[in-house]
């Protein structure tokens, strides 16, 4: 069997930043088994494999994989395999099928390489649970309890189809002091997946609105969460200001590990309420190849 597949650096304009994600293409008649032991032979935070569509109005299924398991949704494969499939097809609209639901994305492409995609998001943030305690979280985090908060934002548990904890820290430098223990941090952070989404605001930065980490004791670190920010979304929705209008927020994520990454993000609101939210991003094409074997993968 060969497969062609494709490395793309996502959230980012350049090479060696942002979020590294693998595409296969033409991955149809590969079981979920193969799927995974394909993730696990990548070793990246995700891959994504795209098909032939159930609904023949659309470009492509997919689905996602970390070296641990098969996620419904992620943002970062979404934005990748978006603009690997606005580059391999010339196409300004993508539509594709994911466990969550569709995926419509409009590309824009600035290059034979580059691209940027940004997709409305198929479920639109709710709350998922209860957070743990200031203290408790604090101490998972290697910060103080008076590091908690920022900006009227409280500790919160939502999803956009990810479940992800939100922790609002006090500043960009709280935010660097972050140390993972992974001892206690399935108890304090029971569930889902356990991720932690830290954020900030960022006035001292007039070309980012709010700086980020994404923390699992299963992964460590993600340079760049689409599924996150998809997340936080409804948090911002709650904060912000109007009633009705739109706002644009940019995120950046990844400074700390070396992979500087932008996240953009798009909401509305409509009498009082959240009604629309958009995920987008840059991505760029640095590697392609062929996986092949003669035996079964198992």
């Amino acid at each position: 069997m060969r497969l062609n597949y494709q490395i793309l650096d996502v959230f980012t304009d350049r090479a060696f930043a942002g979020n590294p994600l693998a595409v296969v293409m033409d991955a149809d008649g590969l079981s979920g088994e193969q799927m995974q032991a394909i993730a696990r032979e990548f070793n990246l935070s995700e891959t994504i494999f795209l098909s032939a569509p159930a609904d023949g109005a659309h470009m492509a299924s997919a689905r996602i994989f970390t070296v641990g398991g098969e996620l419904p949704f992620a943002g970062h494969p979404t934005v990748g395999g978006s603009v690997a499939l606005g580059l391999r097809h010339q196409a300004e609209r993508v539509t594709i099928e994911e466990k969550v639901g569709l995926i419509v994305a409009d590309v824009a492409l600035a290059s034979q390489t580059l691209g940027h995609a940004e997709f409305d998001l198929p479920r639109l943030p709710a709350v998922a649970g209860e957070a743990a305690g200031i203290e408790r979280t604090a101490a998972a985090l290697g910060l103080l309890p008076e590091d908690i908060g920022c900006e009227g934002f409280a500790p919160a548990v939502w999803s956009a189809g990810v479940e992800h904890y939100l922790v609002p820290v006090r500043d960009a430098q709280a935010l660097a002091r972050i140390r993972l223990d992974a001892n206690g941090w399935a108890e304090t952070f029971p569930i889902g997946r356990h991720f932690v989404f830290a954020f900030t605001a960022t006035p001292e930065e007039p070309e980012n609105d709010y700086a980020a980490r994404m923390l699992s004791a299963l992964i460590g670190e993600d340079p760049a969460t689409g599924s996150a920010a998809a997340s936080l979304t409804g948090a911002l929705a709650e904060r912000i200001g109007f009633d009705d209008g739109e706002a644009r927020v940019r995120i950046r994520q990844g400074h700390e590990m070396g992979r500087p990454s932008l996240i953009e993000v798009y909401l509305r609101k409509a009498g009082g309420r959240l009604v629309q939210g958009r995920v987008g991003g840059e991505a760029v094409l640095i590697a392609e190849g062929v996986l092949h074997w003669d035996e079964p993968v198992r």
